[in-house]
């Protein structure tokens, strides 16, 4: 029963892992033979490559922004729509249905929004008197237009949490009332403790996510202007698919696991002072 589950992890998994470790080890075109250089990729692109560490820089900014909004966002969106509201299943499923979209549908629609000369948000700003910003063509901005767009995408986090606030105890509430706590209280004492272990799972998945940005970037900008919406996987895929230098691309998709792992890693390791498990002692889940 297990057989064909093994066989796609093999195959489809560890098979490209393990080949991908050995070919950023070599100098690899696709055409010709790979050709063994040791850990002489590794050492050019962490000692000789700056545009790689301008691609790690726009990367991280935009992960160290977005992650933390979204999560703010989907949380407050949550917050909003766990209330008895009239149409409440119709404004769940309006603010969910942009996670479920197309990656290339939205960066289209996000052109025609940031677009200089008939965007939309451009025309809101000349309404309000404000010249028209080059929002993809300026680099002084184009990160934050990806951190803006990002914020599209809360209606998943949105979700979790809404499952997250209709599992917290109704009698914690009560008891808070009691004690005359308001409803800002309630929310920081209550609210956001219960419901840590959410909020550090769509952290991790959120940290994972934003480093490995790709489809928006490619479409809206290509990397440009001057390197500035550059982001690594962005880099990843000119090395490997422009300039076919196979062995250099992996050896940059190895960079990023070992980033990914060691941000994983530290975050689990600061979740035993802040996460709290519900019948854990002193908020850890042992």
């Amino acid at each position: 029963m297990a057989a064909p589950w093994i066989f796609g992890f093999v195959f489809f998994i560890a098979g490209p892992m393990i080949a991908s470790l050995y070919l950023s080890m070599t100098r690899w075109d696709l055409f010709t033979p790979p050709r063994f250089l040791g850990l002489d990729n590794f050492h050019a692109l962490l000692t000789d490559d700056n545009t790689f560490w301008l691609s790690f820089r726009v990367t991280t900014l935009y992960a160290v922004f977005s992650v933390p909004i979204q999560i703010a966002v989907g949380l407050a969106l949550a917050q909003l729509l766990n209330q008895k509201i009239r149409l409440l299943g119709m404004f769940r499923s309006v603010y969910y249905l942009p996670s479920v979209l197309s990656g290339v549908s939205i960066a289209i629609m996000f052109r025609w929004i940031f677009g200089t000369q008939y965007g939309l948000l451009n025309g809101a700003l000349k309404l309000l008197g404000i010249e028209p910003v080059s929002w993809l063509g300026d680099p002084d901005i184009v990160l934050l237009s990806f951190i803006l767009m990002s914020v599209w995408g809360s209606g998943a986090n949105m979700l979790i949490y809404l499952g997250a606030l209709q599992s917290v105890p109704t009698e914690l509430y009560e008891a808070a009332e009691v004690d005359g706590a308001g409803s800002f209280r309630k929310f920081f004492k209550i609210t956001v403790p219960m419901i840590t272990p959410v909020i550090f799972f769509t952290l991790i998945n959120g940290i994972i996510i934003s480093l490995q940005e790709f489809q928006t970037p490619f479409i809206l900008t290509e990397g440009g202007p001057a390197n500035a919406s550059l982001f690594i996987v962005l880099y990843l895929y000119r090395h490997a698919f422009q300039w076919f230098k196979m062995g250099y691309a992996s050896a940059i998709a190895w960079v990023i696991f070992f980033y990914v792992l060691v941000l994983s890693v530290l975050v689990l390791r600061s979740s035993k002072a802040w996460v709290y498990y519900e019948g854990s002692l002193k908020g850890r889940g042992e």
